[in-house]
């Protein structure tokens, strides 16, 4: 079986960096290897390429069989071209010397493409840093020019306030003797009720007249007791007396009579 010329995976995880390498078709990707020749980084653009070139070369027409990424990364170094203008000096189609003037034509020709790749690259990516820069110049003069609309409002209403602070003053300095005045008759009105309190407290009660108890008149009262049953006393069988016999009462019995009259 033929020699390889293919690449071998380093580098960490999607961050891929490769061997070019001449190693058995029968070996693993990853496994045992012949000669390694170059490196291949793709996470660069353009990509970066290292090979040596002759070696490649010597493989090449010794027959070994480059991979498809392989094949492409020989075309971009010129390692194909040089082996096909060999191989034409050889068959006798033009000299070696011819060979080599077609071949630094090429190259210088390839080696203006890959610049001008290059600077196109860097190019778009300066315009693309001018862009945000002018981006951010025109951000912050909005910002700027809003700070200041801020600035101008505030210092308005800072005016407005001193002018409404000293309209307050003057009117205090106005009002100041009207409230004053108010005060006095408001002490007036405080001293007046206060004498008029002490004469009040002063003054002699006058008495109050308790409600008189009405009298029964003299019709209710006769009706009432003739209302009363009348009590029969029992009469006394008064003996026939002598008018020398009689004798004058005694004042004890007097007044018993009288009792009885009166009740």
């Amino acid at each position: 079986m033929p020699a390889k010329i293919r690449l071998t995976r380093q580098g960490r995880k999607r961050r891929p960096f490769y061997h070019i390498v001449i190693a058995d078709s029968r070996a693993p990707r990853d496994g045992r290897f012949i000669e390694r020749i170059g490196s291949y980084n793709p996470n660069t653009n353009p990509a970066t390429i290292e090979l040596d070139f002759d070696r490649a070369l010597d493989w090449l027409q010794k027959g070994a069989q480059p991979t498809d990424t392989c094949r492409a990364i020989l075309s971009y170094k010129g390692v194909l071209m040089k082996k096909h203008l060999l191989e034409g000096a050889k068959k006798g189609a033009f000299s070696e010397e011819e060979a080599e003037k077609r071949f630094s034509a090429w190259m210088k020709e390839k080696e203006g493409k890959i610049q001008a790749k290059i600077d196109r690259l860097a190019k778009s990516k300066e315009d693309e840093i001018n862009k945000r820069l002018e981006e951010e110049t025109k951000v912050k003069e909005a910002m700027a020019a809003e700070l200041a609309k801020k600035n101008a409002k505030l210092a308005a209403e800072a005016e407005g306030s001193e002018e409404s602070a000293e309209e307050a003053a003057a009117e205090e300095t106005t009002a100041a003797p009207e409230a004053k005045a108010q005060e006095a008759e408001v002490k007036e009105k405080a001293a007046e009720a206060v004498e008029e309190e002490k004469t009040e407290a002063a003054a002699p009660e006058t008495p109050v007249e308790e409600p008189k108890a009405e009298e029964p008149k003299a019709e209710e009262v006769k009706e009432e007791k003739a209302e009363e049953p009348a009590v029969e006393e029992p009469k006394a069988e008064v003996p026939e007396v002598k008018a020398e016999e009689v004798e004058e009462p005694k004042a004890e019995e007097k007044t018993e009579e009288t009792d009885k009259k009166e009740e």
